[in-house]
């Protein structure tokens, strides 16, 4: 589990996921590459598709690595492209062969990536559009004193023109230059209060709450955001399950760094 450490400054860094990026990640693709260009391509092949397998099931085990396992796959095709090619005695046939090869298999990476990223997006839309959960928790409908209205999340493009929340990398930001967090899509939901955040982890893992007023910090893997009430989030795990506010997650299985 990754630790929040206070730093100088008032500036809490996350430890072990920062340290890991700073690994020359590049220098391994490279690596990956060559190893397969050299390797005959019957043998690379099935580790391809392996990996496209492990990338289309979306097993829950393995979606920590999912940024890993895209990059194996664009750096494993193109050596596999290069090991196609010196099959071929005919250099004119083989980089035909080769390109077509590369039209067809990058085309395939780019759609399941695609397919891969909206994903959750066509959930959350499912989800919303349910009688059994939208009508209840989003619609006007009931006495007051029992049920209560959502606002449905608004996501929008994580920069540094957003108040109080600047950009450190491709998938990491500072809030209120107090609280580093990496690990995220670059997209935020502010809650109608403005005290509280949203921010969700990539690949569809989950999701970053952060606390202004009392300066906490939540994550919780698994969990959506399905709306705002005030300042509190209410998560969901599916679109067959309905949303619970962020203080009965917090008391069943809360992932909180302090």
């Amino acid at each position: 589990m990754d630790a929040y450490v206070p730093q100088r400054k008032g500036v809490v860094r996350l430890t072990l996921a920062a340290r890991l990026r700073r690994w020359p990640a590049w220098l391994l693709a490279i690596a990956w590459m060559v190893l397969l260009a050299c390797m005959p391509w019957w043998i690379g092949l099935p580790l391809l598709l392996g990996l496209a397998a492990t990338q289309a099931a979306r097993l829950p085990r393995l979606q920590r690595y999912s940024g890993l396992c895209r990059r194996a796959l664009r750096w494993g095709l193109a050596g596999l492209l290069v090991a196609g090619y010196r099959v071929f005695d005919h250099p004119a046939l083989g980089a035909t062969l080769t390109l077509l090869g590369a039209l067809v298999g990058f085309s395939l990476l780019v759609w399941l990536e695609s397919w891969q990223d909206h994903k959750p997006q066509r959930n959350a839309a499912v989800a919303a559009a349910a009688p059994e959960w939208s009508e209840l928790a989003l619609a006007h409908v009931g006495p007051s004193d029992t049920l209560i209205t959502l606002e449905p999340p608004h996501w929008m493009a994580l920069n540094d023109a957003l108040s109080g929340i600047a950009m450190t990398a491709a998938h990491g930001c500072r809030i209120d230059e107090k609280v580093d967090v990496d690990g995220i899509e670059p997209q935020v939901s502010i809650a109608p209060g403005q005290r509280s955040l949203a921010l969700p982890l990539t690949a569809g893992r989950g999701l970053v709450l952060y606390d202004r007023d009392h300066e906490k910090l939540h994550r919780l893997r698994g969990w959506h955001l399905y709306g705002w009430h005030v300042n509190e989030a209410w998560l969901s795990r599916s679109e067959d399950q309905p949303p619970l506010a962020l203080s009965h997650v917090l008391g069943q299985d809360q992932r909180e760094d302090p």
